[in-house]
């Protein structure tokens, strides 16, 4: 776990120093934005301080699932795999600050969808977050992404631990799925 808690905390400190760098580089491409974004919709943000495509809010997002080392798993409408945080609550994310640069929350504007692979429609619903956003839940978790996951199929938060809780990929039934998270060779 001690790995985990080492690369999330790297990627913490990589987004932290990038974020500086964009907000006061005054490049064009839409700075303002970024710059004035509220802390808990960091699309726009993570876009241009990583080098993999951001997670981004989606109008009606659709939640799917897809087989991985790890079993079946939930994912979003790009195929990237969604995580629940153990530290939330029933339908209330604890996840604020600095936990959402690492951990983008799946914030929709409309109902999400059930997609394919035998995701439940009746266990999708939203919750209103601090800054008044919905995000998607899934059997009363809230949904969220990896910052860390470079391209669908991506794994790379599964067992990582923040602050006050573990972060686990999600099965079919809502549940969490604690299969250790295999060495990608990462080199952390």
């Amino acid at each position: 776990m001690g790995t985990n808690t080492g690369r999330a905390t790297a990627m913490a400190l990589a987004l932290l120093c990038a974020a500086a760098v964009t907000g006061c580089s005054g490049g064009g491409g839409g700075a303002p934005a970024e710059a004035t974004g509220a802390p808990e919709d960091l699309t726009a943000a993570s876009a241009s301080s990583t080098a993999s495509p951001s997670p981004s809010a989606t109008v009606a997002g659709k939640v799917s699932a897809r087989s991985t080392s790890l079993g079946k798993i939930l994912v979003d409408g790009e195929g990237r795999t969604l995580y629940l945080f153990e530290g939330d609550k029933p339908n209330k994310s604890t996840c604020t600050g600095d936990c959402v640069k690492i951990w983008p929350p799946l914030t929709v504007t409309g109902k999400p969808e059930a997609g394919t692979g035998g995701v439940k429609a009746n266990l999708l619903s939203t919750t209103t977050r601090d800054n008044g956003a919905k995000q998607a839940t899934y059997n009363g978790h809230p949904l969220y992404r990896f910052t860390g996951d470079h391209k669908p199929g991506d794994t790379n938060g599964q067992g990582d631990f923040w602050s006050h809780g573990t972060w686990y990929v999600l099965g079919t039934s809502g549940k969490k799925n604690t299969t250790p998270q295999q060495n990608t060779g990462g080199g952390y």
